[in-house]
């Protein structure tokens, strides 16, 4: 068990029955009456996102989390299919709760597969991850890095601000916590 208080992004507890990840909590101290927790949550089957608040001492229990390497092998329709790098078998998951994860999976990126009581529940992406740049817009000459940039379409149809010199077809290293470029690959 574990105080709301304590509770981080990224983790996951059960709650009548339920998985429920933290997106954001924050602690929040209004100008009457007593501190809560601002607590925007996920329910990790079906992917509604709720907000809400809890008592800092109101008590939840977390969810046992185990962690496999895989890498993703491809998608097939509404489904992804994952290979547990030790063992070799596959993984499917649906694609309902993972549209932000899409915009940076390409075939053989090494992630991470969180299972609760062996059921797959979610894919962690790496840090960065090195993307091909689809379209952009023109080369203009003299362009230097310290200008506002061009939108960048990459391989997987995610939008990054990158710099005016980069051009269609080079690899770029993309940060997939917030989508921003980093570098050239």
């Amino acid at each position: 068990m574990v105080e709301a208080i304590n509770l981080k992004s990224g983790m996951i507890f059960e709650k009548g029955g339920k998985l429920i990840k933290v997106l954001e909590a924050n602690h929040h101290k209004p100008g009457k009456g007593n501190t809560v927790m601002q607590m925007k949550l996920s329910d990790v089957r079906s992917g509604s996102i709720v907000q809400t608040t809890m008592r800092p001492s109101e008590k939840v229990e977390l969810a046992i989390v185990d962690k496999k390497q895989a890498q993703f092998l491809y998608r097939q329709d509404d489904l992804l299919c994952f290979m547990d790098m030790e063992t070799y078998e596959q993984y499917e998951l649906p694609t309902d709760n993972l549209e932000e994860t899409l915009k940076y999976l390409i075939p053989n990126l090494q992630v991470q597969l969180d299972f609760c009581k062996g059921e797959l529940i979610g894919v962690q992406l790496p840090g960065t991850v090195e993307l091909k740049v689809e379209e952009t817009e023109p080369l203009i000459k003299g362009a230097t890095a310290a200008s506002g940039g061009k939108p960048a379409t990459m391989e997987t149809g995610l939008v990054v601000i990158v710099p005016d010199f980069i051009q269609s077809g080079e690899t770029l290293v993309v940060n997939t916590s917030n989508g921003t470029y980093k570098q050239r690959a």
